[in-house]
């Protein structure tokens, strides 16, 4: 499969407050190149985020704003395209709320959640979050809730779950967005 894995994480529980991003592609079932930044969300965080993910306000002074990136990373949404997050649904709001509010226009693409293939191709695990499905599949998760390690990791759930079960139980998951 060929695909590309997103994971955000935010400065609050605003959807537009991106302070981290990162984007994991794969061609033919292997990571084959990675990208990673914070984000200055020009936003206040909430000590709640903080306490989950570790980025404190001053850690992405002096980071690009999300139109800096989004420049850059524009190429990976088009309609052409698989952008895939664990419980996508956070992390595709997330985007196009940041995209809103920078009045970016919202791009087309093709999404998949692995939460939800976990839930239909795993339903005997005690719960679906990330690093439960990563453990019982045996796939390194280090630092859970840092935006590179979760989209790594959702990278090769998907290509696990392509292995075992085949790109055709996978493919009623694809939705589009946009």
């Amino acid at each position: 499969m060929n695909f590309i894995a997103m994971d955000f994480e935010t400065a609050s529980a605003k959807r537009f407050s991106a302070c981290s991003l990162s984007l994991v592609v794969v061609r033919h079932n292997q990571i084959v190149d990675e990208f990673y930044s914070l984000i200055n969300p020009q936003t206040p965080f909430s000590w709640r985020n903080i306490q989950i993910h570790g980025i404190h306000e001053a850690d992405v002074v002096n980071a690009p704003t999300f139109p800096d990136i989004w420049q850059h990373i524009n190429p990976f949404f088009t309609p052409d395209k698989l952008v895939i997050a664990h419980n996508a649904t956070f992390d595709n709001s997330v985007l196009k709320n940041t995209l809103q509010h920078y009045q970016i226009t919202l791009p087309a693409y093709q999404t998949l959640d692995t939460l939800r293939t976990s839930q239909k191709l795993f339903p005997n695990l005690p719960n679906h979050k990330l690093n439960t499905v990563a453990d019982a599949l045996n796939i390194e998760l280090n630092h859970h809730h840092n935006a590179l390690d979760d989209a790594q990791a959702c990278a090769d759930i998907l290509i696990h779950q392509a292995q075992q079960f085949g790109a055709q139980q996978i493919k009623p998951f694809i939705k589009m967005i946009g």
